[in-house]
């Protein structure tokens, strides 16, 4: 189980290295946790300082991005004396499998950890097929 996360998370920097870049500042690969239970996958993103506005959640073909755009500015009359992480844009692909129901994703974001809940797609059925007379 260890090697095949290995290899997802290898294969995942392998994609994130080839794609260029089109905005300028640091763009952060959050942490995320999948965990798979019996009718959904549930994506834990750490995101800090982003918040639900700044959030940008696409799915295009297969591929699920999630962007969020993080204000570097300290709150009015503040100033920042240490960070515990750097200040930058998120940014993190994944690629969906046909067990994912595209239709009933939902996401919600509540201090600084983005919930992506991924419903399991209903089991296909056994479809019994007609077969009629040709002319």
């Amino acid at each position: 189980m260890a090697e095949k996360t290995k290899d997802i998370q290898k294969k995942e920097m392998e994609n994130v290295d080839q794609a260029e870049r089109t905005r300028s500042g640091r763009i952060y690969t959050p942490n995320v946790d999948i965990i798979e239970r019996k009718n959904d996958i549930l994506l834990l993103a750490d995101m800090p300082a982003a918040d639900e506005s700044s959030i940008d959640i696409t799915l295009e073909k297969n591929v699920l991005t999630i962007y969020a755009k993080v204000n570097a500015q300290p709150p009015e009359n503040m100033r920042l004396i240490q960070a515990g992480y750097g200040i930058g844009d998120y940014q993190r692909s994944f690629t969906l499998s046909d067990e994912i129901d595209r239709e009933k994703i939902k996401a919600t974001m509540k201090d600084g950890v983005l919930n992506l809940l991924l419903p399991k797609a209903a089991p296909a059925k056994t479809k019994k097929i007609a077969v009629e007379v040709g002319a």
